[in-house]
């Protein structure tokens, strides 16, 4: 496990994970793979909540959604629906917040296609124990790719390294979905507003939780490429992230200079 803490945040010392646990799922035509995933998450933590954050799928994942919430006779399972697709970034932050109006202690990000196993969760929650910001990595020793084609991992290695020289920030993975956030940290880093919405949300967070002096580890994870279904990524995505991440890093490395100069 790699902690990247870029400064000190005083942290309870807990017996265990924090609980009770949410796991937010952003879905837009996942109608084959919700189910499923949803299946194994509780095959693995059966105490833990769901939240199905639907942008209006046009193949009824909602709908199935809805249904999976109704025959859940434990009320674990629960729906929100959007009436557009606004992004990834936008699902998430209407997750979050519905997640902070109740008394969620840590909060989940998860795909639902299948690329973020849910058998990895108990790592993430015990690693929580003492961090504020758990991330599911792909690139810290023992983590892994499985099936991905060759292109989207150049891109997303080169992202990680694009973004670790434009900010400065540590982590390996910083673009990775897979994440556990406790309560207090998510709710600080999001009260200023976020904007961004794609590829650079994930950036986004870590770098706010960074920046706020949390606690940031990273634990090794498995991702699998989705079996069913397509990707959501495109050239708009990636665009925005590119621009975003270069606009702080000019901004972060700018007020390095400034301290630096103030101090001589």
């Amino acid at each position: 496990m790699a902690d990247q803490r870029d400064s000190h945040a005083e942290n309870p010392s807990p017996s265990g994970p924090p609980s009770p646990v949410l796991v937010v799922i952003p879905t837009y035509n996942e109608r084959e793979n919700i189910q499923l995933i949803v299946g194994r998450l509780h095959a693995t933590l059966p105490e833990a909540n769901v939240l199905v954050v639907d942008d209006g799928s046009p193949d009824g994942t909602g709908e199935v959604a809805d249904e999976m919430a109704a025959s859940d006779k434990r009320g674990r399972i629960h729906v929100m629906h959007r009436t557009e697709k606004a992004g990834l970034g936008a699902a998430y932050i209407a997750g979050f917040k519905w997640a902070l109006e109740r008394n969620y202690a840590a909060i989940v990000e998860m795909d639902a296609d299948g690329s973020h196993a849910p058998e990895d969760l108990p790592r993430l929650l015990n690693a929580l124990i003492d961090s504020d910001l758990v991330i599911g990595s792909r690139y810290v020793t023992g983590g892994k790719v499985v099936n991905w084609p060759k292109r989207r991992e150049i891109l997303s290695r080169s992202a990680n390294i694009y973004a670790q020289v434009a900010i400065g920030v540590r982590i390996k993975d910083i673009t990775a979905g897979y994440r556990a956030y406790r309560r207090e940290a998510l709710d600080k880093i999001i009260q200023d507003g976020v904007t961004s919405i794609g590829y650079c949300f994930q950036i986004d967070l870590a770098w706010r939780t960074v920046q706020a002096g949390f606690r940031v580890v990273e634990v090794p994870i498995t991702f699998t490429e989705r079996e069913i279904g397509v990707s959501k990524m495109s050239g708009n995505i990636i665009s925005e992230a590119l621009l975003l991440v270069g606009k702080w890093g000019v901004k972060h490395r700018a007020g390095q200079l400034k301290k630096l100069f103030s101090r001589r």
